[in-house]
């Protein structure tokens, strides 16, 4: 009999130990839970490991459990990123792109690139995710998405390419008490005020609040909702140019004089989910966005 352990072996430690228990792995993968039981049985006998013990009425991993859990659930990950990488060659090109884009990249220049696309492509359907901060982050870890602009740092793990420097400015609309000191304002000003800021659409909030700088704030979920905000006067924020070009033509924001922070620079890059699993509708993608974030503005 062979020593070796199935990848369906590793597959079904991973189950039992996400799912917490033995019957809830069986009802995941639509088995029985003696087949589950036989299973975890082999890997222990094939290895000479024990993989749980138990601890009261309930079976823990052991420190062994742990390290071949943690390998288990990365060989799964890798087999399905080989699978997927299959599927996509077999097809030619996938019907499907979904990308994650940081909300700081310009509307105009995504919206061009995902046309220019489409008509060259015209077969396969694109799935856009607008994301704040660690939302992006959290979509390209998860492999949700084929590709993703990202804000500032490349997640841990992943490679990504320079696309575009971003600016951010600080505002409030002129009406606004900041704009009418006797003098320029510095950033303990600001704390007297109301900060308008835009939530991390990520689920854990794994970025720091860098641009946090007063405790009276509000926080909401829409870029659209905080500029309306602003332009109310109810309250200062920092913006990316891309994104008020309009309010300040029309003078319904305006920049704010402070001394030092008056603007904020940071850099946007094009990062793969899967570098060897992109397929070429990903990649055509990928290309076109490049091309047009190198254009001069």
């Amino acid at each position: 009999m062979s020593l070796h352990v199935s990848l369906e072996q590793w597959r079904t430690l991973v189950a039992v130990v996400d799912a917490g228990g033995y019957a809830q792995a069986a009802a995941r993968l639509h088995k029985t839970q003696s087949s589950i039981s036989y299973a975890i049985q082999q890997i222990e006998d094939r290895l000479s490991v024990v993989i749980f013990q138990i601890e009261g009425r309930k079976a823990e991993l052991t420190e062994t459990g742990r390290v071949l859990y943690r390998r288990a659930k990365a060989l799964g990950e890798e087999a399905e990123r080989i699978e997927r990488t299959a599927g996509k060659l077999a097809q030619g090109r996938e019907p499907l792109v979904s990308l994650a884009v940081e909300s700081l990249f310009p509307i105009g220049l995504l919206l061009d690139s995902m046309e220019r696309f489409s008509q060259e492509v015209p077969d396969t359907r694109i799935e856009l995710y607008e994301s704040v901060m660690g939302g992006t982050d959290e979509l390209l870890s998860e492999r949700q998405v084929d590709l993703a602009i990202c804000a500032d740092t490349i997640p841990a793990g992943f490679a990504g390419d320079f696309l575009m420097p971003y600016r951010a400015v600080a505002v409030a609309a002129p009406s606004h008490p900041l704009h009418h000191l006797k003098r320029n304002p510095v950033l303990d000003d600001l704390r007297g005020h109301t900060h308008l800021i835009i939530r991390d659409s990520g689920t854990r909030r794994t970025r720091e609040g860098a641009w946090d700088v007063a405790e009276q704030r509000w926080t909401v979920s829409h870029r659209t909702t905080s500029i309306r905000a602003a332009c109310m006067g109810i309250g200062f924020a920092w913006y990316a140019e891309d994104w008020i070009q309009d309010k300040l033509r029309t003078g319904q924001l305006a920049q704010l004089r402070l001394t030092e922070g008056a603007e904020r620079r940071g850099a946007l890059y094009l990062v793969y989910s899967d570098p060897d699993g992109a397929g070429p509708s990903a990649r055509r993608l990928a290309d076109i966005i490049r091309e047009n974030a190198a254009k001069p503005a």
